[in-house]
């Protein structure tokens, strides 16, 4: 325990805590919260939190727990929402995530579960734009 007594995120058990805390915001976001609910009907959020941990206790701690192509999924969004997804979208997304770190964790590994959606974010937009049909011929390569 640090400072203000929250814990740290040690391992899979904390990553379900944020991952499920925190996709309960989302769900209930003005913003966000539509997307999220037209994209993942009620049954399929279990299985699509178990694969967020998945991700997450890859991404924090090098499990390689993971298996998915989260650009290819959001440039699937993004195309299903006729490319109306936004940067604000993102901002609230990274908003609601560090605002859900901070209020149940502290730490190293909370500082860098922020890090790295932050670069998460800016390159998951960059994906979605660079598909998005004005953009796709001048692109590399496609999801």
């Amino acid at each position: 325990m640090n400072q203000t007594n929250k814990p740290q995120i040690e391992g899979r058990e904390d990553i379900e805590h944020l991952v499920n805390t925190f996709y309960a915001r989302i769900r209930e976001d003005e913003l966000l919260g539509p997307i999220f609910n037209h994209h993942i009907a009620d049954e399929q959020w279990p299985a699509h939190l178990s694969k967020l941990s998945d991700f997450w206790e890859t991404i924090l701690f090098g499990a390689a727990n993971f298996k998915g192509n989260p650009p290819k999924a959001h440039v699937n969004v993004d195309r299903e929402a006729n490319h109306s997804i936004t940067q604000k979208h993102f901002g609230q997304w990274l908003m609601l995530w560090f605002t859900t770190i901070d209020e149940l964790f502290e730490g190293q590994m909370a500082e860098r579960a922020k890090q790295r959606a932050r670069g998460m974010a800016d390159h998951q937009f960059m994906v979605m734009w660079q598909n998005r049909p004005e953009n796709a011929s001048n692109q590399i390569r496609r999801y």
